[in-house]
């Protein structure tokens, strides 16, 4: 076909960031191939790869978006298969332990578990033409062409026993293995500088348990309750209604803290969170597994863009580019996001990788300055804080709280939040009267 670039096309790692790479590159190559370490095909639980695959997951508004155009009648197929849905803006948040007020988006929220939810997109990968999945088998490392000017395969080894290591050539090369990814590794072994790295270290644990409720009356309807936890409230969590019937809660402690997974240290550790919602749901309820710890150290960004030096045939997205404190829910949509950029370097001829590198820096920056900049807000946290960030964290501050009693505020700061709108929608004249007005407004309403 005139418009295929190339033979082959490998993507090294099959969660979310490698399928979405894969769904793109599948128009412009013979064959896709994804290499992925677990068995995947038909699996709809937590696995090995995706240590947070069992926590509570959130998919943006913009990442569902995404999902629908990448994959025509994605939403609607979740909801015919029972996933239950809710608008972004209506589910029952907390920040600073106050209720936001409730206000329409017009954003879907997809409440699937991750295993779930990427089972579904691998489906979808897998059916098209030229992908494979190459499952059960170890990535060793990348090989380049004589001057080491260009990356022109992989080396991979099957779990097979007995089974011997195996080149596979390729014309593009995709890292999409996580925040554990070896390419600083191995650009430093092709005699490339490693990149820089940004790390804003928080020490996050979430633990995880699923229940059955004996009466779903106790929701009030809602999708979903999230007690966000905050400098002032440090302990926070986030309940979900999903898949068969079900509802999955995500405890999260910051810096050091964590909550016990046993079910009776997991009850007595909702009752210290700002607000009773969660323990008042789950109290009664029926366990259905046991708890899982997840901890995540620190963010970190690999600044990839500023390399003098880059191999061609080779570039990076996903958490192997940038690892984001999952407590925003932004790496799945930053992912997708970044998929698009893979998908218009492909339309343009090819794929330059210092220009992609450049071009995903972009994508990431807002929602790596919302994250690390929350972050900062607790003192514990090492990091620069100037003047811009003293006057965002006051504005933030003021606007969090005149979401409480304003829901155009909630919805449009979900709408930036869900990485739909611009943080400009945030600084508009209307927004920002409202935000003085609603602050005011809900700072009487706690004194008197």
């Amino acid at each position: 076909m005139t418009d295929r670039l190339g033979e082959r096309a490998v993507v090294l790692g099959g969660s979310m960031a490698g399928l979405l790479a894969a769904r793109v590159l599948a128009d412009s190559y013979d064959e896709v191939l994804v290499v992925e370490r677990d068995t995947v095909t038909g699996t709809t639980t937590a696995r090995k790869g995706v240590g947070q695959g069992r926590h509570v997951h959130g998919l943006l508004a913009r990442g569902q978006q995404i999902l629908d155009e990448l994959f025509p009648g994605f939403t609607r197929d979740a909801v015919a298969a029972g996933i239950p849905t809710g608008d972004l803006g209506e589910l029952r948040w907390f920040f600073n332990g106050r209720r936001l007020e409730p206000g329409t988006t017009g954003l879907i929220c997809v409440s699937a578990t991750r295993p779930v939810l990427e089972s579904r997109v691998r489906e979808r990968v897998a059916a098209l033409p030229g992908v494979t999945l190459l499952e059960q088998h170890d990535i060793v490392g990348l090989v380049a062409d004589g001057d080491r000017t260009a990356v022109t395969g992989v080396r991979v080894q099957p779990q097979e026993t007995g089974a011997r290591e195996r080149t596979i050539e390729a014309d593009l090369v995709v890292d999409a293995t996580g925040r554990g990814s070896r390419t600083p590794v191995w650009l430093e072994e092709f005699g490339y500088e490693r990149p820089d790295e940004e790390r804003i270290r928080i020490d996050l644990s979430y633990t995880t348990r699923r229940f059955r409720l004996r009466d779903e009356a106790v929701l009030n309807g809602d999708l979903s309750i999230n007690p966000v936890s905050s400098p002032s409230h440090r302990r926070g969590a986030f309940l979900s209604r999903i898949e068969d019937g079900l509802v999955v809660v995500s405890l999260t402690g910051v810096l050091g803290d964590s909550a016990p997974a046993d079910l009776e240290g997991f009850l007595e550790w909702t009752r210290t969170l700002p607000v009773s919602d969660i323990h008042d749901v789950i109290h009664d309820a029926e366990p259905v597994d046991d708890g899982a710890v997840f901890r995540y150290p620190a963010s970190r960004r690999r600044r990839y863009e500023r390399l003098s030096r880059f191999p061609g045939g080779f570039v990076v997205l996903g958490d192997a580019a940038c690892s984001f404190n999952p407590v925003y829910g932004q790496g799945m949509t930053v992912a997708a996001l970044e998929a698009l950029v893979l998908r218009d370097h492909l339309s343009r001829g090819g794929v330059d990788p210092k220009a992609f590198l450049a071009d995903i820096a972009g994508v990431i920056e807002v929602p790596w300055q919302f994250s690390a900049g929350a972050d900062l807000g607790y003192p514990e946290v090492e990091g620069d804080r100037t003047p811009e960030w003293e006057a965002a964290g006051a504005y933030m501050s003021a606007l969090h709280a005149a979401a409480a009693v304003d829901g155009e505020v909630t919805a449009t700061f979900m709408r930036v939040a869900g990485l739909v709108a611009t943080p400009d929608a945030l600084m508009s004249p209307d927004m920002m009267r409202r935000v003085d007005e609603g602050s005011r407004r809900a700072g009487a309403a706690v004194a008197a």
